[in-house]
């Protein structure tokens, strides 16, 4: 009995946002990413239960599949498999990501844009795949953005630290060797690379880390990257990520992004937020909170008899 694989998103209007899943994050994993967050931290009612049982995180990869307009754009690319990590939850994965990609109507080979919120290990691993024993680009067709700070910080990384190296050769440079990567100088307004698609500079945890703004008929989002890891960072955005590279202008940003979410209906949408993944925000004292808006199951964009379960 072939069953529509069942994918979540949200309908924007004219445009469609999809979840597709690659690994959950270990407990120890998230308490690394989020090292300033105690027990006590985690104890909002609205925390609980999506996003913690009161002592341990919750947080996913998964990547962001957009469709508008006929044209399939990816934020990020996760992990990727067989690749050797530090990370344990990242090392030597071999997870049927492309299968799901694929179920969820976005084959390899049919992708147009793949956006790069910024190059650490869990964002750009399935830019590339093996192939007879050699990395080459997972989606052929498609254009690879970045912004060009990013690229020339990791680059000049690379030189000196072979964890960084690393992510370099087998997920970076085959993509530029090929000539599909596209370095951006994105200014402060942000740069508009498809349509109701924007890139919007928010920097700090990586030095050309990016958002990505949607707007919709209906309603506008954004994916945020890694700007925030968890929504325990709403309730405490001076709480800063082992990964910021620059923390005093992560939490600059992080603020400035809740400031502006606050109050509207846009959806706040978390690359690494566990299920209900998306939510408004709203101010909370001094602080700010997620009212959470769940994914809807949308239908299989591929035909009945192609339909198959994806686990």
């Amino acid at each position: 009995m072939r069953v529509s694989p069942a994918f979540l998103g949200w309908d924007l209007g004219g445009m469609v946002v999809r979840r597709v899943d690659e690994i959950d994050m270990s407990a120890a994993t998230s308490r690394w990413l989020l090292p300033e967050a105690t027990s006590e931290h985690l104890q909002h009612p609205w925390l609980r239960h999506d996003f913690t049982d009161g002592a341990n995180f919750a947080m996913h990869v998964h990547l962001f599949a957009i469709e508008v307009n006929g044209r399939r754009i990816l934020v990020d690319t996760g992990v990727g498999n067989d690749k050797p990590r530090r990370i344990p939850d990242a090392d030597g994965l071999r997870t049927p990501l492309l299968h799901r990609l694929t179920a969820a109507g976005f084959a390899p080979d049919t992708v147009d844009l793949v956006i790069t919120t910024h190059m650490h290990v869990d964002h750009v691993g399935w830019n590339t795949h093996l192939t007879d024993s050699r990395w080459t680009p997972t989606f052929p067709n498609a254009r690879y953005l970045a912004d060009r700070r990013e690229w020339d910080y990791w680059a000049s990384v690379a030189e000196s630290d072979e964890e960084v190296a690393q992510v370099y050769r087998d997920s970076l440079r085959p993509v530029r060797d090929e000539g599909l990567y596209d370095l951006l100088d994105v200014p402060a307004q942000g740069l508009e690379v498809a349509d109701g698609v924007r890139v919007v500079p928010t920097r700090g945890h990586t030095p050309g880390h990016l958002s990505v703004g949607l707007t919709g008929t209906r309603r506008n989002a954004l994916i945020g990257g890694d700007s925030l890891h968890h929504p325990v960072q709403l309730a405490y955005p001076d709480m800063g990520s082992v990964g910021d590279v620059d923390p005093v202008e992560a939490r600059v940003t992080r603020h400035r992004l809740l400031a502006e979410l606050a109050g509207t209906d846009d959806l706040l949408l978390g690359t690494h937020f566990t299920h209900p993944t998306g939510g408004r925000v709203r101010r909370a004292d001094r602080q700010f909170r997620l009212l959470a808006e769940p994914p809807a199951l949308l239908p299989s964009p591929l035909p009945d008899e192609q339909c198959r379960c994806v686990q």
